[in-house]
């Protein structure tokens, strides 16, 4: 047990700037996410770790309350049997107690023990918790970066290659949307002349008939 949780700690301790400056690695995202998805694997077996020592606790003491209460019964036997001077009883009874609190003391030891480790693996856990997030959002902030820069270059791609073109493309952009305008433009003149005519001709009808 005590092998996977040094693996773990060197694998979730593993500086994550050398994994990033890798000037041969070309998805540094990709990586990450690899590398992530490893240690939320390692962190999964040690939950499941820490729920068999639960188990392992709850039976310690389920056993631990058992032996107890058999010594407390037997010894309060022994005491019945001496008292009415029953030596046979009273020896069985003492054998029985001396068996049973030896058991109880160790199933309070182990109980103990394992209580201890289960502290100690909790703290583990809370930091391995707490490690994974902060990369998780070293992630997230990585992705913004690597956006950015991609926008960047692909706009650097694009003027630059405008800059080497007599005609570029926001130039032939800009051309064909004032094409689109004017055709759209010919179109609205086109559908209002006949309404405009009429107007004009209503208009000199009237001015007509009040010269009259």
């Amino acid at each position: 047990m005590s092998n996977v949780f040094i693996r773990m700690k060197d694998s979730i301790s593993q500086d994550l700037h050398h994994l990033l400056d890798q000037k041969e690695e070309k998805n540094p995202i990709a990586a990450l996410n690899h590398y992530l998805r490893q240690s939320e694997q390692e962190k999964d077996k040690v939950k499941k770790l820490l729920e068999r020592q639960y188990q392992l606790k709850e039976k310690f003491t389920k056993e631990w309350c058992e032996a107890d209460d058999h010594a407390n019964k037997r010894k309060h036997q022994a005491n019945i049997a001496k008292t009415a001077n029953e030596q046979e009883l009273f020896e069985f009874a003492e054998r029985e107690y001396e068996e049973y609190a030896s058991r109880a003391a160790r199933l309070k030891a182990a109980r103990e023990e394992i209580t201890d480790q289960i502290y100690d693996l909790e703290a583990k856990y809370k930091e391995m918790s707490h490690k994974l997030k902060d990369m998780h959002l070293r992630r997230m902030e990585l992705m913004g970066r690597e956006n950015v820069a991609r926008a960047n270059q692909q706009m650097n791609d694009i003027l630059q290659e405008d800059a080497n073109k007599p005609s570029s493309r926001f130039n032939d952009l800009e051309k064909f949307i004032e094409g689109i305008e004017n055709k759209v433009n010919q179109r609205y003149y086109e559908s209002t002349f006949d309404q405009k005519i009429a107007a004009l001709e209503r208009k000199s009808e009237q001015e007509s008939a009040e010269s009259n």
